[in-house]
Protein backbone atom coordinates (compact mmCIF):
# COMPACT_ATOMS: atom_id res chain seq x y z
CA UNK A 1 0.00 0.00 0.00
CA UNK A 2 2.83 2.42 0.90
CA UNK A 3 4.47 1.69 -2.43
CA UNK A 4 1.18 2.33 -4.24
CA UNK A 5 0.63 5.65 -2.42
CA UNK A 6 4.17 6.74 -3.17
CA UNK A 7 3.64 5.94 -6.83
CA UNK A 8 0.40 7.92 -6.96
CA UNK A 9 2.10 10.90 -5.26
CA UNK A 10 4.92 10.80 -7.80
CA UNK A 11 2.42 10.77 -10.67
CA UNK A 12 0.53 13.69 -9.15
CA UNK A 13 3.68 15.75 -8.78
CA UNK A 14 4.71 14.91 -12.32
CA UNK A 15 1.33 15.98 -13.68
CA UNK A 16 0.87 19.17 -11.72
CA UNK A 17 4.40 20.04 -10.64
CA UNK A 18 5.74 21.05 -7.25
CA UNK A 19 4.68 24.33 -5.64
CA UNK A 20 8.01 25.82 -6.76
CA UNK A 21 7.47 24.67 -10.36
CA UNK A 22 4.04 26.27 -10.37
CA UNK A 23 5.30 29.62 -9.08
CA UNK A 24 3.07 32.45 -10.29
CA UNK A 25 4.76 35.56 -11.68
CA UNK A 26 1.89 37.83 -10.63
CA UNK A 27 2.22 36.66 -7.00
CA UNK A 28 6.01 36.79 -7.24
CA UNK A 29 5.93 40.45 -8.29
CA UNK A 30 3.72 41.34 -5.36
CA UNK A 31 5.88 39.42 -2.88
CA UNK A 32 9.13 40.98 -4.13
CA UNK A 33 7.61 44.43 -4.40
CA UNK A 34 9.29 45.03 -7.76
CA UNK A 35 8.12 44.71 -11.36
CA UNK A 36 10.68 44.60 -14.17
CA UNK A 37 9.29 46.20 -17.32
CA UNK A 38 11.05 46.48 -20.68
CA UNK A 39 10.47 49.69 -22.65
CA UNK A 40 11.98 51.22 -25.81
CA UNK A 41 14.17 54.31 -25.69
CA UNK A 42 14.74 54.52 -29.45
CA UNK A 43 11.13 54.94 -30.63
CA UNK A 44 9.78 58.39 -29.77
CA UNK A 45 7.03 59.17 -28.83
CA UNK A 46 6.68 55.67 -27.30
CA UNK A 47 10.05 55.79 -25.62
CA UNK A 48 13.11 58.06 -25.67
CA UNK A 49 15.39 60.08 -23.39
CA UNK A 50 14.82 63.74 -22.61
CA UNK A 51 17.55 66.39 -22.27
CA UNK A 52 18.21 65.22 -18.70
CA UNK A 53 18.77 61.65 -20.04
CA UNK A 54 15.59 60.49 -18.31
CA UNK A 55 13.29 57.98 -20.03
CA UNK A 56 9.98 59.36 -21.26
CA UNK A 57 7.21 58.49 -23.69
CA UNK A 58 3.90 56.68 -24.02
CA UNK A 59 5.25 53.22 -23.11
CA UNK A 60 7.47 54.60 -20.35
CA UNK A 61 4.59 56.42 -18.66
CA UNK A 62 2.33 53.39 -19.12
CA UNK A 63 4.95 51.22 -17.38
CA UNK A 64 4.86 53.62 -14.43
CA UNK A 65 1.07 53.34 -14.31
CA UNK A 66 1.30 49.54 -14.25
CA UNK A 67 3.77 49.58 -11.34
CA UNK A 68 1.64 52.07 -9.40
CA UNK A 69 -1.50 49.99 -9.91
CA UNK A 70 0.38 46.90 -8.72
CA UNK A 71 1.64 48.84 -5.71
CA UNK A 72 5.27 47.90 -6.38
CA UNK A 73 8.56 49.54 -7.35
CA UNK A 74 9.28 49.94 -11.07
CA UNK A 75 12.52 48.64 -12.56
CA UNK A 76 12.86 49.78 -16.19
CA UNK A 77 14.93 47.86 -18.74
CA UNK A 78 15.72 49.28 -22.17
CA UNK A 79 15.00 46.99 -25.13
CA UNK A 80 15.06 47.16 -28.93
CA UNK A 81 12.74 45.49 -31.40
CA UNK A 82 15.13 42.55 -31.75
CA UNK A 83 15.57 41.67 -28.06
CA UNK A 84 12.09 42.26 -26.63
CA UNK A 85 11.10 38.59 -26.75
CA UNK A 86 14.56 37.24 -25.75
CA UNK A 87 14.43 39.42 -22.62
CA UNK A 88 11.20 37.67 -21.63
CA UNK A 89 12.43 34.19 -22.54
CA UNK A 90 15.61 34.62 -20.49
CA UNK A 91 13.68 36.06 -17.51
CA UNK A 92 15.38 39.45 -17.60
CA UNK A 93 12.00 41.20 -17.38
CA UNK A 94 8.46 40.42 -16.25
CA UNK A 95 6.57 42.50 -18.80
CA UNK A 96 7.39 44.06 -22.17
CA UNK A 97 5.67 47.36 -23.03
CA UNK A 98 7.41 48.31 -26.26
CA UNK A 99 4.84 49.08 -29.00
CA UNK A 100 4.90 45.36 -29.87
CA UNK A 101 2.62 43.92 -32.51
CA UNK A 102 1.07 40.47 -32.20
CA UNK A 103 1.84 37.76 -34.75
CA UNK A 104 0.99 34.03 -34.62
CA UNK A 105 4.71 33.23 -34.67
CA UNK A 106 5.43 35.46 -31.67
CA UNK A 107 2.42 34.01 -29.86
CA UNK A 108 4.16 30.62 -29.93
CA UNK A 109 6.84 32.08 -27.66
CA UNK A 110 5.09 34.56 -25.35
CA UNK A 111 1.61 35.64 -24.24
CA UNK A 112 0.04 38.92 -25.33
CA UNK A 113 -2.42 41.18 -23.54
CA UNK A 114 -5.28 43.05 -25.12
CA UNK A 115 -4.07 46.03 -27.22
CA UNK A 116 -3.45 49.38 -25.55
CA UNK A 117 -2.77 51.52 -28.65
CA UNK A 118 -3.70 51.27 -32.31
CA UNK A 119 -0.96 51.85 -34.87
CA UNK A 120 -0.23 51.41 -38.57
CA UNK A 121 2.97 50.10 -40.10
CA UNK A 122 3.98 51.72 -43.37
CA UNK A 123 6.79 52.60 -45.75
CA UNK A 124 7.78 56.25 -46.13
CA UNK A 125 10.13 58.11 -48.44
CA UNK A 126 10.58 61.16 -50.66
CA UNK A 127 7.68 62.35 -52.80
CA UNK A 128 9.71 61.58 -55.92
CA UNK A 129 9.82 57.84 -55.14
CA UNK A 130 7.05 56.13 -57.13
CA UNK A 131 6.45 53.25 -54.72
CA UNK A 132 2.75 52.55 -54.21
CA UNK A 133 3.06 48.93 -53.09
CA UNK A 134 5.63 46.41 -51.88
CA UNK A 135 6.18 44.99 -55.36
CA UNK A 136 7.17 48.45 -56.62
CA UNK A 137 10.16 48.87 -54.29
CA UNK A 138 12.51 47.65 -57.01
CA UNK A 139 16.15 48.49 -56.38
CA UNK A 140 15.43 51.03 -53.65
CA UNK A 141 16.85 50.23 -50.22
CA UNK A 142 14.46 50.15 -47.25
CA UNK A 143 15.70 50.73 -43.69
CA UNK A 144 13.89 48.73 -40.99
CA UNK A 145 14.81 47.64 -37.48
CA UNK A 146 15.37 43.89 -37.45
CA UNK A 147 12.94 41.78 -35.46
CA UNK A 148 10.19 44.41 -35.63
CA UNK A 149 6.75 43.65 -37.03
CA UNK A 150 7.36 45.97 -39.98
CA UNK A 151 10.62 44.25 -40.90
CA UNK A 152 9.09 40.77 -40.68
CA UNK A 153 5.92 41.75 -42.57
CA UNK A 154 7.79 43.63 -45.30
CA UNK A 155 10.19 40.69 -45.75
CA UNK A 156 7.20 38.43 -46.36
CA UNK A 157 5.49 40.92 -48.70
CA UNK A 158 8.62 41.67 -50.75
CA UNK A 159 11.13 38.82 -50.35
CA UNK A 160 13.34 40.24 -53.13
CA UNK A 161 13.45 43.77 -51.71
CA UNK A 162 16.73 45.17 -50.43
CA UNK A 163 16.10 45.69 -46.72
CA UNK A 164 18.72 47.34 -44.52
CA UNK A 165 18.10 45.55 -41.22
CA UNK A 166 19.37 47.79 -38.45
CA UNK A 167 19.90 47.06 -34.77
CA UNK A 168 17.11 49.37 -33.63
CA UNK A 169 14.57 51.94 -34.81
CA UNK A 170 16.87 54.89 -34.13
CA UNK A 171 19.51 53.43 -36.46
CA UNK A 172 16.88 52.79 -39.14
CA UNK A 173 15.80 56.42 -38.92
CA UNK A 174 19.42 57.57 -39.08
CA UNK A 175 20.00 55.45 -42.19
CA UNK A 176 17.07 57.08 -43.95
CA UNK A 177 17.96 60.59 -42.81
CA UNK A 178 21.56 60.22 -44.00
CA UNK A 179 20.58 58.80 -47.38
CA UNK A 180 21.99 55.32 -46.77
CA UNK A 181 18.47 54.05 -47.48
CA UNK A 182 15.94 55.60 -49.87
CA UNK A 183 12.92 54.40 -47.86
CA UNK A 184 12.05 53.59 -44.26
CA UNK A 185 9.57 51.04 -42.89
CA UNK A 186 8.30 52.05 -39.49
CA UNK A 187 5.33 52.75 -37.26
CA UNK A 188 3.29 55.62 -38.66
CA UNK A 189 2.96 57.23 -35.23
CA UNK A 190 6.68 57.99 -34.98
CA UNK A 191 6.69 59.94 -38.27
CA UNK A 192 5.33 63.25 -36.84
CA UNK A 193 8.21 63.34 -34.34
CA UNK A 194 10.75 62.58 -37.09
CA UNK A 195 9.27 65.32 -39.27
CA UNK A 196 9.42 67.80 -36.43
CA UNK A 197 13.09 67.01 -35.75
CA UNK A 198 14.02 66.92 -39.46
CA UNK A 199 11.93 69.56 -41.27
CA UNK A 200 14.04 69.38 -44.43
CA UNK A 201 13.48 65.64 -44.93
CA UNK A 202 10.43 64.27 -46.74
CA UNK A 203 8.34 61.54 -45.11
CA UNK A 204 5.76 60.85 -47.79
CA UNK A 205 3.54 57.82 -47.17
CA UNK A 206 4.34 55.28 -49.89
CA UNK A 207 2.10 52.40 -48.81
CA UNK A 208 0.65 50.84 -45.67
CA UNK A 209 2.02 47.46 -44.59
CA UNK A 210 -0.79 46.68 -42.17
CA UNK A 211 -2.62 47.72 -39.04
CA UNK A 212 -0.63 46.70 -35.96
CA UNK A 213 -2.08 47.43 -32.49
CA UNK A 214 0.45 47.57 -29.65
CA UNK A 215 0.25 44.84 -26.99
CA UNK A 216 2.08 44.11 -23.75
CA UNK A 217 3.89 40.77 -23.57
CA UNK A 218 4.67 38.30 -20.75
CA UNK A 219 6.26 34.87 -20.50
CA UNK A 220 4.27 31.90 -21.76
CA UNK A 221 1.98 30.41 -19.13
CA UNK A 222 1.65 33.51 -16.93
CA UNK A 223 -2.15 33.58 -17.17
CA UNK A 224 -2.74 35.47 -13.92
CA UNK A 225 -0.40 38.28 -14.96
CA UNK A 226 -1.99 38.54 -18.41
CA UNK A 227 -5.46 38.57 -16.89
CA UNK A 228 -4.50 41.36 -14.47
CA UNK A 229 -2.92 43.41 -17.28
CA UNK A 230 -6.05 42.97 -19.41
CA UNK A 231 -8.10 44.25 -16.48
CA UNK A 232 -5.67 47.18 -16.10
CA UNK A 233 -6.01 48.08 -19.79
CA UNK A 234 -9.82 47.84 -19.64
CA UNK A 235 -10.03 49.96 -16.48
CA UNK A 236 -7.80 52.69 -17.89
CA UNK A 237 -9.72 52.67 -21.16
CA UNK A 238 -12.91 53.30 -19.21
CA UNK A 239 -11.54 56.02 -16.91
CA UNK A 240 -9.93 58.00 -19.74
CA UNK A 241 -6.28 57.50 -18.76
CA UNK A 242 -5.34 55.71 -21.99
CA UNK A 243 -7.07 58.46 -23.95
CA UNK A 244 -4.99 61.01 -22.00
CA UNK A 245 -1.79 59.18 -22.96
CA UNK A 246 -2.84 59.05 -26.61
CA UNK A 247 -3.46 62.81 -26.68
CA UNK A 248 -0.31 63.65 -24.69
CA UNK A 249 2.20 61.50 -26.57
CA UNK A 250 0.59 60.67 -29.92
CA UNK A 251 -1.41 63.84 -30.47
CA UNK A 252 -4.57 61.92 -31.28
CA UNK A 253 -7.57 60.73 -29.22
CA UNK A 254 -7.83 57.05 -28.42
CA UNK A 255 -9.83 55.17 -31.05
CA UNK A 256 -11.84 52.02 -30.26
CA UNK A 257 -9.37 49.17 -29.98
CA UNK A 258 -9.88 45.63 -31.33
CA UNK A 259 -10.36 42.87 -28.79
CA UNK A 260 -7.99 39.95 -28.43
Amino acid sequence: MKILLAGLLALTLAAFGSPEARADRFEDIQKKGVVRIAVPLDVPPFGSQNQAREPEGFDVELAGMVAKALGVKLELQQVTGANRIPFLLTDKVDIVISVMGLTPERAKQIMFTAPYADTQLAVFGPRSADVKSADKIGSLKVAAAKGTTQELALSAMAPKATIMRTEDDATAAAAYLSGQAELIATNSLIIPDLQKRNPNKEFDLKFTIRRSPAHMGVRMGEHNLVRWLDSFIFFNSMNGELDRLHKKWLGIPMAPLPSL
